[in-house]
């Protein structure tokens, strides 16, 4: 399971501006901004921008400038491939040190959208475990409870992070992971297919 909400993208004119800044070219600019206060890319910028991500990493320095900040909601098995994309990404994670005592523990914490029922079945046990440690650790606040949570918590876990990257951070994304075994990489990279201008500068 993997859940995207609330994302935007950002400093689109800048990124833009500044990629006609080595031929000094700004009066060839011809975008706006629509009555949604999107920037609307128009055709001499889009073929600009096209051309340069097709040129390689070298020429689209500006996409780099192109910034999306989403929140998105994993399992920990996921985000810990996630990980891998460390450079120009930042993300606050909800706390799992903090917080996992905070509510109870139930089924929709967990992503299960792929077990068999047996395995499904013994998951239930699991969570029922956790919510008894958790009551129990409310009223002792022991350390040995408190590990026990931390330390039985599946990676199937569900996670959310504000997450901000920008477009050559996504494109790297795609291209690695559109294929992959994981659901969830299926997903974040359809949520990537959406994004303004994303077949002209990132999913080519």
């Amino acid at each position: 399971m993997l859940r995207i909400e609330r994302s935007q993208v950002m400093n689109l004119e800048n990124a833009i501006r500044g990629a006609r800044n080595p031929m000094n070219s700004w009066d060839r600019m011809d975008s706006s901004y629509g009555e949604d206060g999107s920037y609307i890319l128009g055709p001499n910028d889009l073929s600009l921008a096209s051309r340069l991500a097709k040129a390689g990493s070298d020429h689209r320095k500006y996409m780099r400038m192109i910034f999306v900040s989403v929140d998105v909601t994993a399992p920990l098995y996921w985000w810990k491939e996630y990980d891998t994309y460390k450079v120009a990404t930042v993300a606050n994670s909800t706390s799992t040190m903090h917080k996992i005592h905070s509510k109870p523990f139930s089924m929709e914490d967990f992503s299960h959208d792929h077990m068999t029922a047996a395995t499904k079945a013994f998951m239930e046990t699991v969570v029922t475990q956790l919510e008894q440690i958790r009551l129990r650790y409310l009223e002792t606040k022991s350390k040995e409870d408190w590990y026990d949570m931390i330390q039985l918590l599946p990676s199937s876990y569900n996670q959310m992070r504000t997450c901000t990257l920008n477009y050559e951070t996504l494109m790297n994304i795609y291209h690695a992971r559109r294929n992959h075994k994981l659901a969830e990489w299926h997903t974040f990279c359809d949520w990537i297919e959406t994004l303004p201008y994303a077949e002209e500068l990132i999913t080519f």
